[in-house]
């Protein structure tokens, strides 16, 4: 059975050798004087990499706007593609498929994160519960942010296309834009954090809108071949929600599945929210059950899986091949762990986020992990 997961898979312009990817994971750790990536982090994707394998890099602001978190590297000045392309140039040594992620946080962002320490932007001005953390790492409540005007969007639009733009010169064999988990693109989605009553707001392909368009601008620069984009259906993360997501995705995602992009890839609802608490949802819908019917090339799924669960939904069909995260960040030989039906080692939460290499490097591949492993 685990021949579903080590078998090739056409993805774009390449073919994948096995189909566990490396799913897009906030990890903190950029050189925070200009966000650019270095050494650490390319050390860190290489460990990560296989013959044929696909890493998702974590997610990436494709403008100083849209940067929320400290220490997160951007593709948006010369200096981080720079600092990418040391990434890429990595991956590739070890015939690694790297594609970037690319971000804006909107609302969920901070003013010590923005240009000039202005409000973060949103499509309402509709403040998210809960707390942040600042620029200095502090835990902060969110801020009320600014409506974007209509005659912003077409310029913010514009930073998806130069971003994915910079991230093929920055050597990434594609991107993801990101769609999901209560960020920007996903804030004009969703009823809960869109009440514009523009082109932008109000019914299904209103608030699709901004998805599509962003989508085709990156398309158009850099082909659909490409192209990927991440959604979380039924997700809950950021204060994120949506009263009848089921017609608002499957609208969605029959606009993108007219677009031909090289994959859907698709949170499960169990496990929105992850990123900061090992809580899973019981009792949800399945995201790819769902609309794989309506999706035609490769989706991938991610959210909580094992070994045995991933082997069982790509054999199924419901799903082409299977993201993980916290797993892959304790495991950088993830892949060699499946095929053996080896053990995972286990992941630390306190190191997710910022910090140096401890929690980020430091975990033993399997030929140097301790005996009992």
């Amino acid at each position: 059975m685990t021949d579903t997961l080590l078998s090739p898979l056409p993805l774009g312009r390449t073919t994948l050798q096995h189909r566990i990817v490396l799913a897009p994971l906030t990890r903190m750790r950029a050189n925070p004087a200009g966000n650019i990536p270095g050494p650490l982090n390319a050390e860190y994707y290489a460990q990560r990499a296989t013959p044929g394998g696909l890493l998702i890099a974590e997610a990436t602001p494709v403008s100083w706007q849209g940067h929320g978190h400290p220490h997160v590297p951007g593709i948006h000045t010369k200096a981080q593609i720079a600092g990418w392309k040391t990434v890429t140039d990595a991956v590739h040594s070890k015939g690694g498929v790297i594609y970037l992620q690319l971000w804006h946080t909107g609302r969920v962002s901070h003013s010590s994160h923005q240009p000039d320490r202005a409000q973060p932007v949103a499509p309402s001005a509709i403040r998210a519960a809960g707390k942040t953390i600042d620029a200095a790492f502090q835990p902060v409540d969110y801020e009320t942010p600014r409506a974007l005007t209509l005659a912003e969007i077409p310029g913010l639009i514009d930073t998806y296309r130069q971003a994915a733009a910079n991230a093929v010169a920055a050597g990434f064999d594609g991107v993801e834009i990101h769609g999901a988990n209560g960020y920007l693109l996903e804030q004009f989605l969703y009823s809960s954090t869109n009440t514009r009553t523009d082109a932008y707001g109000g019914s299904i392909e209103n608030r699709s809108r901004l998805h599509l368009e962003v989508t085709d601008a990156v398309v158009a620069e850099i082909g659909a071949d490409r192209t990927g984009i991440r959604l979380s259906p039924w997700g809950i993360a950021n204060d994120s929600f949506d009263a009848d997501p089921l017609p608002l995705f499957s609208h969605l995602i029959r606009e993108l599945a007219k677009r031909a992009l090289v994959y859907l890839h698709l949170i499960e609802p169990r496990a929105s929210g992850t990123g900061k608490a090992d809580i899973v949802r019981e009792n949800q819908p399945s995201a790819a059950e769902i609309f794989r019917p309506l999706w035609p090339g490769v989706l991938i799924d991610a959210g909580g899986f094992t070994r045995d669960s991933a082997i069982e939904a790509v054999a199924a069909g419901h799903a082409d091949a299977i993201a993980f995260g916290r797993h892959f960040i304790s495991n950088p030989d993830l892949v060699a762990r499946i095929r053996h039906n080896a053990p995972f080692a286990p992941y630390h939460r306190a190191t997710f986020y910022g910090g140096d290499a401890a929690g980020y490097t430091d975990y033993p591949a399997l030929a140097d992990a301790p005996a009992e492993v």
